[in-house]
């Protein structure tokens, strides 16, 4: 398939969409690494923030201070796996793990940003903002309309100076204005939000090296997420539900976004909860009251080890006897 998509619930996007042959467009870390070995430096986390300035090290080299933020340096699997706050040399000296590196914890807002790049020099931008939940999970996330200049300014900056080779789609995640994720892709989780002709105008960056989306009709849109605890085993959705609130005013799509054949810890997932549904529309009220549906609809799916019952005292045993 030329765009590249491995969520099943993330192809409805791309149905319908032509795709010269030979164009290859990911929309997953693992193919992007693999299509652009010039670029794929940028999934090295450490060489990401040395290359902003922030002090940052390996697991294995004391931080001057704390707390630190800890995280992998290649995650290509992304919802956060494997990132902690530590609070101290103590517990630096416990938790420190191969493979792990730590950084500064940022303050300000956090952003996640896609923009359409040609040689390295932004042509477009689109900024999501999230509403964290903690333990790496987020909320909702707002698509916004308007520009954020001095994101675009900063950022671009960067672009222009990192990736002046490279030609496609970028998703940036910062806080506070600083990098701490790039992407060699689109951000799949709410294309549909982007407005019609968007991804037809993808295929064309991909496939001539120009951009040439009017996007004359953008506006605010809302992404909100559906979590569940870690460690149940959910069961299959109800299809006739899920078309019947993806019908409702003001919704765009419904993803139930993990493999319903697949056991629950075999998923990329944040340390918080297990991502089971993402509800995309233009009001966030109607998103809102869709999740609380969808949640119902799990609730009694999932299946929870019965507790045995504690043998009666012998006493009542033997009254029943």
């Amino acid at each position: 398939m030329p765009i590249h998509e491995k969520d099943p619930w993330r192809r409805q996007y791309f149905e319908g969409v032509a795709c010269p042959e030979g164009i290859e467009i990911p929309t997953d870390d693992g193919d992007a690494f693999r299509l652009y070995p010039a670029e794929r430096w940028i999934y090295n986390k450490l060489l990401l923030a040395e290359s902003q300035g922030l002090a940052a090290a390996p697991h294995g080299v004391d931080p001057l201070g704390f707390p630190v933020f800890s995280k992998p340096i290649y995650n290509l699997r992304g919802m956060g796996t494997g990132t902690r706050v530590i609070e101290s040399r103590a517990d630096y000296e416990r938790l420190q793990q191969p493979g792990h590196m730590w950084m500064p914890v940022l303050a300000g807002e956090h952003l996640s940003s896609d923009v359409a790049l040609v040689k390295g020099e932004a042509r477009w931008w689109r900024h999501t903002r999230g509403v964290p939940l903690g333990g790496g999970m987020f909320d909702r996330w707002t698509v916004m309309a308007e520009p954020m200049p001095a994101i675009e300014a900063a950022c671009g900056a960067w672009l222009g100076r990192h990736l002046d080779g490279y030609s496609g789609m970028a998703n940036l995640e910062t806080i506070g204005g600083v990098i701490i994720d790039l992407h060699l892709r689109l951000s799949d989780q709410w294309v549909d939000l982007n407005g019609p002709g968007w991804m037809e105008s993808v295929v064309a960056l991909y496939a001539t090296g120009r951009w040439e989306f009017a996007d004359s009709a953008r506006r605010t849109g809302h992404s909100v997420v559906l979590f569940g605890p870690h460690g149940l085993a959910y069961n299959r959705s109800d299809p006739e539900l899920i078309a019947e609130l993806r019908a409702r005013p003001g919704i765009s799509s419904i993803q139930i976004t993990f493999h319903e054949d697949k056991p629950p810890e075999t998923h990329a997932m944040p340390p918080g909860g297990f991502r089971l549904a993402i509800v995309n529309g233009w009001d966030l009220a109607a998103g809102l009251e869709t999740r609380a549906r969808l949640a119902l609809m799990f609730w009694p799916a999932r299946r929870l080890a019965r507790p045995r019952r504690a043998a009666p005292p012998a006493r009542a045993r033997a009254r029943r006897e």
